[in-house]
C-alpha cells in the first residue's frame, strides 16, 4: 500500500495549472524520480483537465490508481497511489485534512501525541525524584552537623556552672 503523490490544481479554461504537489518517489531509483515525477505531474493534470466540475473519478494509468476530485470552484486534487491503497481513503483524504482522512492515521497520531507526554512527564519525575535525593542528602548532613554543634556546645556549657 503505497501513496506517490498528492497534488492540488486548478481547472482553467483550456488547462489545469499545477498549484503544490507532493511525491514520495523513495521507492524509485534516483535515475527514475525525475521522469515519474514529470509523468504524475503530467498524468494529474490531464485528469483534472478532463474531470468535470463535481465529481470524482478513479482512473488507472499503468500500475498506479489516480484518485482525482474536481470541486465545483474548479480547485482539484489528485492523489496516485498503488492498486492496494483503498479508494475510500484517497477520496477521505481529498475532502478533509490527511491526519483526518484515516482513523489509524488519526489514532496513531494522538498515540505519538500521547507518548511525547508521557515521555515529557516520566523525565520530570525522574528530575524531581534526583531533587528529593539531594534534599535528603543535605538534610542528613545538617542532621549530623546539628549533633556535632550540640555535643560541642554541651561540652563548651560543661566547664562553666551557673551557681
Amino acid at each position: 500500500m503505497k501513496l506517490y503523490s498528492l497534488s492540488i490544481l486548478y481547472k482553467g479554461a483550456t488547462k489545469a495549472n499545477l498549484l503544490k504537489a507532493a511525491y514520495d518517489l523513495s521507492s524509485f531509483s534516483f535515475f527514475q524520480r525525475s521522469s515519474v515525477q514529470e509523468f504524475m505531474t503530467f498524468t494529474s493534470a490531464l485528469i483534472v483537465e478532463r474531470t468535470t466540475q463535481g465529481s470524482r473519478a478513479s482512473v488507472k494509468e499503468q500500475e498506479y490508481l489516480c484518485h482525482v476530485y474536481v470541486r465545483n470552484d474548479n480547485l482539484g486534487a489528485v492523489v496516485i497511489a498503488d492498486t492496494e491503497y483503498p479508494q475510500r481513503v484517497c477520496f477521505t483524504l481529498l475532502d478533509k485534512n490527511p491526519r483526518e482522512a484515516d482513523a489509524m492515521t488519526k489514532v496513531q497520531a494522538e498515540l505519538d501525541e500521547t507518548k511525547i507526554i508521557l515521555h515529557n512527564t516520566m523525565e520530570s519525575l525522574l528530575e524531581r525524584g534526583e531533587k528529593l535525593d539531594d534534599l535528603v542528602a543535605k538534610s542528613e548532613h545538617l542532621g549530623n552537623q546539628s549533633k556535632a554543634f550540640y555535643k560541642t556546645a554541651r561540652k563548651q556549657n560543661s566547664c562553666c556552672e551557673i551557681m
